[in-house]
């Protein structure tokens, strides 16, 4: 593993544990040559399918690029990024378990959407402003609208 301070190929593991959900392994790490410590991570490489994208272009998934735009959603929220972990964790569970070669992007939004929904309605708001590319401040106010027309349902 090489280190991300000073470049050295060289480390030691100082601990090991897994996660909760037993599906990633956190391993503390010291770099024999500047001794600075630092942390990786590892996961089973999953096959997961083809993501195609709305023009029809195909793509390999990329677990970062959802994080980015969860991160994006979330900017300045009391959200810890262990809980944006876990939104992934669980899309990526049920993107395997429909065992499809071929995954629409727009699944992957909407199961996106659905668990921002439950986790905070302004990120929620702000990932569907940019998801469904509202084209004007009405499609805004009616997304809006559900959301409070949805919440009171949940209250009764």
């Amino acid at each position: 593993m090489k280190c991300p301070y000073c470049g050295v190929n060289s480390d030691k593991v100082i601990d090991s544990r897994a996660s909760k959900e037993g599906d990633v392994i956190r391993r503390r790490r010291e770099c024999l040559g500047c001794k600075e410590r630092f942390t990786s991570y590892e996961r089973v490489e999953e096959l997961y399918p083809v993501i195609v994208k709305k023009d029809g272009r195909r793509e390999h998934y990329d677990r970062h690029k959802i994080m980015s735009g969860l991160q994006k959603a979330c900017e300045k929220r009391p959200i810890p990024i262990n809980k944006l972990e876990t939104i992934i964790r669980a899309i990526e569970k049920k993107m395997i378990e429909q065992n499809e070669k071929e995954i629409k992007s727009t699944w992957i939004g909407e199961e996106v959407m659905k668990s921002l929904r439950d986790l905070d309605k302004v990120a929620y708001v702000r990932f569907a402003s940019v998801y469904r590319q509202f084209k004007d401040i009405n499609e805004f106010m009616e997304e809006v609208k559900g959301l409070f027309e949805l919440q009171k349902k949940k209250k009764f």
